[in-house]
């Protein structure tokens, strides 16, 4: 399990997404309050931006974030209008690196993934593998159902590039796969406009996942993580099954799975 935060808005500098508010993702890094898979985010963190030139960069550490000495410094240089961040938990103690430390990016997006396929290397990872093509599968370099997920995805966006059609359709060939196998699929991801992210799972609950529009540290901001990042009452749950849609000059929409 991990967390997941995410902004949509004017300029920023990094630190006042990233550490500044009362449970930022440093904070929830060492004291979540709705992870039930665990209790420390302590195998890695990362946070994603799109440059000037409008491609997606990503700084990586598959170490705890408060043990990384160049936050303190990037927090204050780096400044964009489209943030996406992840500390992580993982699944097994000897994936932790950075291969597998996300977010990942590739195809001009920017992909987290908060949750886990129970067994994946002996349930779903063999199904992947073989519906991805070549192209698809040569850009894996982790082992992590999270970088699967993502080229699984990547594929069906190549079919109709459209996130909206491509995430139900991802969701409906893994069910089909899954029998009675757990998955629990809470997915954020930035476009250089727009964030979209799920709320959903087969064959379990749905990790949390809450949204903003009206935070007063965020003026004429957008948000969306995995707990709030201040005070609950200028967020809104994410109802389970669920996918949202973040854009700059739209209010949010829900689409149910």
């Amino acid at each position: 399990m991990c967390r997941i935060a995410a902004y949509l808005g004017p300029e920023i500098p990094l630190r006042n997404f990233l550490l500044d508010p009362d449970h930022s993702l440093m904070v929830q890094s060492w004291a979540p309050r709705e992870m039930k898979e665990a209790k420390l985010n302590a195998d890695g963190f990362g946070f994603g931006w799109f440059a000037k030139d409008g491609n997606p960069a990503i700084y990586t550490n598959p170490m705890p974030i408060w043990t990384d000495p160049n936050l303190d410094g990037l927090g204050r240089v780096l400044t964009t209008d489209l943030w996406l961040a992840y500390v992580r938990s993982a699944t097994r103690r000897t994936d932790v690196s950075h291969a597998n430390t996300q977010p990942f990016c590739e195809d001009n997006l920017l992909f987290t993934h908060n949750g886990y396929i129970d067994q994946f290397g002996e349930t779903l990872r063999h199904h992947i593998r073989h519906a991805l093509t070549t192209e698809c599968e040569k850009t894996i370099h982790g082992n992590t159902d999270s970088e699967y997920l993502f080229a699984l995805l990547r594929q069906h966006l190549a079919q109709n590039n459209q996130l909206d059609v491509a995430l139900p359709e991802m969701f409906r060939l893994l069910t089909k796969w899954a029998g009675d196998v757990r998955l629990l699929l809470n997915i954020v991801i930035a476009q250089t406009n727009a964030i979209v992210a799920t709320r959903h799972a087969i064959n379990g609950d749905s990790p949390s996942l809450y949204y903003s529009v009206s935070d007063p540290l965020f003026p004429d901001s957008k948000l969306v993580a995995s707990e709030p990042l201040t005070d609950r009452s200028n967020w809104i749950e994410v109802p389970e099954h669920h996918i949202l849609l973040l854009s700059r000059d739209s209010e949010p929409v829900l689409t149910a799975l």
